[in-house]
């Protein structure tokens, strides 16, 4: 059965990337595909590429979280009623049996409560991963304190003990009641699956009692920057893409290449930027580039670094890269470290060994030309297994949302396994 509908619901309606820009992304596919969307975001709304493609676009017009003060934030963070009841009464005007709905970002505006007003429709939503907020409740299974992974069970005994907030612990204690109330409205829905970036998100997703019937696979799109492979082999200088900020890994980056006196451009902007200069003077730091920009700094690089902290379950910089030929130094605990290291696209290091990542970087810059080039090819012909392209992304959305308006005695798993 064929949708009528798309309802893609999401926080924002502008952004550089992550989930609004995928959200975004597929509002584009999908209507150039013919499908009617409807657009509904936490903030005002203000997008003019939205309009021109004739997208019907429902606005809260609020701020995200940290632009409001502490007591709003902290009221609306836990439950925001007015964006509850927003989506709740286009449902009430506008529902039909072929509407399906897809819901992207929620923990900066819109919050848990916009699963409560999703419930009557649940059996035509798909919930997106692309993050670990519906399971954990700092979203990234990450203990602050100590910068590691974190293994615990969410709001189990060991999980409450732990003051794992980058913040404070009274921030622990509202992100625990936030999550709390997240779990009791997402058991209320006969949810129609939940659409995972990568499928090693599976474990710590039903870790926190997400149904893994529920769990399918859908990779992220990554298109490359040129049409021809980035001769990676004749280039010297390492390549970060990101925001500057402690989690990201930049000041980990800024000290291996200076020891090694290996050249390294920062594509990105971020609170750690003179940091970063102390830490290398050598360091170029771009600011944030558009995708010409970061395609013509790809250009130059041997090798892209991707040193997060966090247990990243996509690096769109890294899809990006590899497509483009640049093998990727990233830590162990990305999920796509072991496919990454295991094709021989780039190498993977010990996030808990302090020299790791200056001991993969000194590899890049001694290995020969041939090594080099030899990654890079590999890279280039296996990105296919690492991300989608756009169209079959595309693809893949229209296959989850046929199965989410067909007669529930038809379903079947309808997005691709990997």
């Amino acid at each position: 059965m064929e949708p009528e509908r798309i309802v893609v619901i999401n926080d924002a309606s502008a952004a550089r990337g992550g989930a609004t820009g995928l959200a975004l992304l597929s509002v584009r596919l999908l209507r150039a595909r013919g499908l009617a969307v409807t657009y509904v975001c936490g903030d005002g709304g203000q997008n003019d590429e939205l309009a021109a493609l004739g997208v019907e676009v429902v606005s809260l017009g609020q701020g995200r979280l940290l632009e409001r003060g502490r007591l709003a934030a902290m009221q609306a963070g836990l439950w925001n009623r007015a964006a509850a009841r927003m989506l709740a009464d286009w449902i009430g005007r506008n529902d039909t049996p072929r509407t399906a709905y897809h819901l992207h970002g929620w923990a900066q505006i819109l919050s848990p409560a916009v699963f409560s007003a999703l419930a009557p429709v649940a059996r035509r939503t798909v919930v997106h991963a692309h993050d670990f907020f519906l399971a954990c409740p700092n979203g990234v299974y990450m203990d602050f304190q100590r910068l590691q992974p974190c293994r615990r069970v969410p709001l189990s005994a060991a999980c409450l003990a732990t003051h794992c907030d980058k913040r404070s612990r009274a921030e622990k204690g509202w992100r625990v009641l936030r999550h709390a109330g997240l779990r009791r409205a997402f058991a209320r829905g006969d949810w129609a699956a939940v659409a995972m970036i990568h499928p090693g998100m599976a474990e710590p997703l039903t870790r926190a009692g997400v149904p893994a019937r529920l769990l399918t696979v859908l990779r992220n799109p990554a298109e490359a920057s040129g049409a021809e492979r980035v001769r990676a082999e004749e280039n010297d200088r390492v390549v970060f893409v990101g925001r500057l900020s402690e989690e990201k890994g930049p000041l980990d980056l800024a000290r291996a290449t200076a020891a090694l006196g290996l050249p390294v451009t920062f594509v990105g902007a971020g609170p750690l930027e003179a940091e970063v200069r102390r830490l290398d003077p050598a360091a170029e730091i771009t600011g944030w580039q558009d995708r010409a920009g970061v395609a013509r700094h790809l250009g130059r690089a041997r090798a892209l670094a991707m040193p997060s902290r966090l247990p990243e379950p996509f690096g769109l910089a890294a899809a990006e890269a590899v497509r483009a030929g640049v093998p990727v130094v990233l830590p162990d605990i990305a999920l796509m470290a072991a496919e990454i290291a295991a094709e021989g696209m780039g190498l993977a290091y010990d996030a808990h060994d302090p020299r790791g990542l200056e001991a993969a970087l000194g590899w890049v810059r001694g290995a020969g030309a041939a090594d080099i080039a030899a990654m890079s090819r590999r890279a280039r012909e296996g990105a296919g297994r690492l991300a989608t392209t756009p169209e079959a992304w595309a693809d893949g959305l229209v296959s989850l949302y046929r199965g989410a308006v067909a007669p529930r005695a038809t379903r079947g798993t309808t997005a691709p396994a990997a």
